[in-house]
This record gives structure tokens, C-alpha cells and sequence, in this order.
């Protein structure tokens, strides 16, 4: 069955997940596969980026190196980057008959499609120098963090994933950073606790903790970046518009180069697109895949004027405190309509709009010349913006 028609048999979401079952998956392809150096990254933001600059500064610098990442936006090749582009339908293909051989039908047909693409992905880039692997909504317990790591890095953790992870940041954070293993580098985080839990669980491991600024100390301000943001990325990321929060996931993505000794040229970042992270598809339309308070709070710190925000959500978010949080830069809200089983009911979107106090309507793929827009709240509301468009 090829790789195509295989996915599309496998269900997204379960309500349970068998922890076990992609551990003994890997066991069985591991014999079978050469590992590379590799680099985890878990958080509940920043991962895609901080992940997509480090390796593409890594590949830049004349390594082979591959990224693997979700969900996808439009196609699910953009999970599996290999050697500065989406892994091809052919290659993806050729490791999949691969892996499904090795692994066998029954234990195929078993795993998630989070967990099969994982370990697809392991087998496209065993030829790679470098492996850097984003986590899905776990860390513990993510089907990514079966291999062995040289560097964990833990990007800005905040409150998502509930009813996995656990009801508080402490609860939150302990599950993601208990995936790290000999070295972890741990980005500026907006919750002191996520600080303190790390340094226990560093402690606990007989780990190494990096904080962004230092090479060795855990003593550092973990909120703020402060002198340690290099000069030309500050010019690059100005002349590619840039907010703030890629600035800070760059220079984490550098530090973590160097604890790696990898050599980079910062300039290198100029020829970099990041496709659906703040990123202008035109003059007036930035669109961005977050879709959580932390992200909200990024992005509206980010706007430097009002705009028009089409939105939706799925049902798993906290949007009434997304649409609060990106309130002071909305001038109204366009819903628009994804098709995701995950997905809010439109009624709900709207009892949060009216709570909030911001005035909507639904988006009939018009776009004024005259308006500025925002195209934020899921990846699939990205997916959905652009196959629109794409057909006017």
C-alpha cells in the first residue's frame, strides 16, 4: 500500500495512547538504522522555528540534516525535511516500504500516525549528520523522544494539551522536560516555575542545564534575553520583518549550535523562509500556525497596528483568552470555517467573540486592499486561508 493511502487509513487524534507500543516499534527497526547526532526539542511554543533555523543553518554550513516536524500545512512533506527541502514523494515512499517491512503489517497497521511518521522519518534521514527531531504535544511520552539525544532543548512552555500533559504549568512542564537526557538547553520561559522544575529534573538526571546567554550556568535571567542577541541576526530578522519571538527562537537556535561545536554563519539566515510564522504572504495578510495564549501574547506584542484577525479554533484551546489577548490590535474578526473533527463549534467562537467584546462576522474570502489581516488560531486555519485563496 503506498505511503499516501496507508496515512490516510490511520486516525489523527485518540483519546488514549498506548505509551508502550511505539517503544516496541523502534526496538524493532533500531538494528536496521544508523542514528544520527540528535536534537529534541519540546516546548509549547517556538518548536517548528527554533527547529527550522538550527537545522537550516546546520545544512548551510555543509552538514546533512534533517527535520522533522507537525502537523503540516498543506502537504505532508513539509513534516520531513531533508537537506534544505521537503523530503520528495519518492523518497518518502522508498523508506516507507522500507519500514513497513521491517516493522511488519501487524505493528504498522498498530501505530499512531504520529508514531509510524515518526519513525519514518528516522528512516529518511539515517544518512544525515544531524537529526533534529520537534516533539509533538508531549515530551515524556512523545513517540520522538524514543532515540537518544545529544541536546534537548525546552522552548517557552505555557498551558495547552490539558487533558495529556496535566492541569498546571508545574504538571506541564515536568512532563515535557523529563524526555532530556545528557545535555539541555533551556529557552527564555515566561513561567518562573518552568524554571524550577527543569533545574530538578536537570539535577535528578545528573544533566547539564545551557540557559539562552550562558554555556554553563543555570543562575541566568530566564525571562528576558538580555545582551546576548547578535547584532547582525538583529539587522536580518529587521529586514525580514521579523517579530520578536523569532529573534529570541534564532538565538536559541545558534546557542544550541554552539554547545553542539557545530560552525554556522548567521548570515545564512537571510536566504530562510518560515512559512506560516509571522510571515507576510502579502503586504497586508500575515498568516501564523499558534493558536495558544503564549502565541496570542507574542503576535500582539509583535503588530504594530490594527488588523483585521480571520480566525477559528479547535476545541481544545483557550480562544476566549487568545481573542482577549489579541483584542487591543483587532479592528473585527472574520470566523472562518475548518473542517477538523478537533474544531470548535462555530456557536462557541461566537459566545467567546461576544464575551470578549470584539464584533464578527464570517469570512467570504474577500480582502480589502485598504485592511491589514491577521490569519491565526491553527494550522488548520492557515490550511484553509490558502486553499481559498488559492481558488479565487
Amino acid at each position: 500500500m503506498k505511503l499516501k493511502t496507508f496515512l490516510e487509513h490511520k486516525p489523527l487524534y485518540y483519546k488514549e495512547i498506548d505509551h508502550e507500543r511505539v517503544y516496541i516499534a523502534y526496538n524493532l527497526l533500531n538494528p536496521h538504522i544508523k542514528h544520527p547526532k540528535t536534537v529534541h526539542i519540546v516546548g509549547t511554543n517556538g518548536k517548528g522555528s527554533t527547529g527550522r533555523m538550527l537545522a537550516y543553518l546546520a545544512y548551510k554550513s555543509g552538514l546533512s540534516v534533517g527535520h522533522y516536524s507537525s502537523p503540516h500545512i498543506l502537504k505532508f512533506n513539509e513534516r520531513i525535511w531533508l537537506d534544505g527541502a521537503d523530503a520528495s514523494d519518492e523518497v518518502l515512499e522508498v523508506a516507507h516500504q522500507r519500514l513497513f517491512t521491517i516493522l511488519g503489517k501487524e505493528m504498522s497497521a498498530a501505530l499512531s500516525y504520529f508514531e509510524y511518521t515518526t519513525l519514518l522519518a528516522f528512516v529518511v534521514f539515517e544518512k544525515c549528520d544531524l537529526m533534529v527531531l520537534e516533539a509533538g504535544l508531549g515530551g515524556e511520552f512523545d513517540a520522538t523522544n524514543v532515540c537518544d539525544k545529544e541536546l534537548s532543548i525546552i522552548t517557552p512552555i505555557g498551558i495547552d494539551h490539558q487533558a495529556f500533559l496535566g492541569d498546571t504549568i508545574e504538571e506541564i512542564a515536568a512532563t515535557k522536560i523529563r524526555s532530556i537526557q545528557k545535555q539541555v538547553l533551556l529557552a527564555p520561559q515566561p513561567y518562573d516555575e518552568v524554571v524550577e522544575v527543569a533545574k530538578k529534573i536537570v539535577e535528578e538526571k545528573g544533566a547539564t542545564l545551557f540557559t539562552v546567554g550562558s554555556m554553563e550556568s543555570t543562575d541566568e535571567n530566564h525571562g528576558a534575553m538580555v545582551d546576548c542577541i547578535d547584532p547582525t541576526l538583529t539587522n536580518i530578522a529587521k529586514e525580514k520583518g521579523w517579530a520578536d519571538y523569532l529573534i529570541e527562537n534564532a538565538t536559541v537556535a545558534m546557542q544550541a549550535l554552539d554547545i553542539l561545536n557545530i560552525k554556522y554563519n548567521v548570515n545564512d539566515l537571510k536566504t530562510l523562509e518560515l512559512f506560516g510564522r509571522f510571515y507576510a504572504l502579502t503586504p497586508h495578510i500575515r498568516i501564523d500556525v499558534g493558536h495558544n495564549p503564549l502565541a496570542a501574547r507574542a503576535i500582539e506584542k509583535a503588530l504594530d497596528k490594527k488588523v483585521v484577525l480571520i480566525y477559528n479554533s479547535l476545541d481544545d484551546k483557550d480562544y476566549e483568552e487568545v481573542l482577549r489577548t489579541l483584542k487591543p490590535k483587532v479592528k473585527r474578526v472574520e470566523i472562518i470555517k475548518i473542517h477538523s473533527q478537533r474544531a470548535t463549534t462555530l456557536s462557541e467562537i461566537e459566545k467567546a467573540l461576544t464575551k470578549v467584546g470584539l464584533e464578527y462576522s464570517y469570512f467570504e474570502n474577500k480582502i480589502d486592499e485598504d485592511e491589514n489581516y491577521l490569519v491565526f488560531g491553527s494550522f488548520y486555519v492557515v490550511e484553509e486561508f490558502l486553499k481559498q485563496r488559492k481558488n479565487t
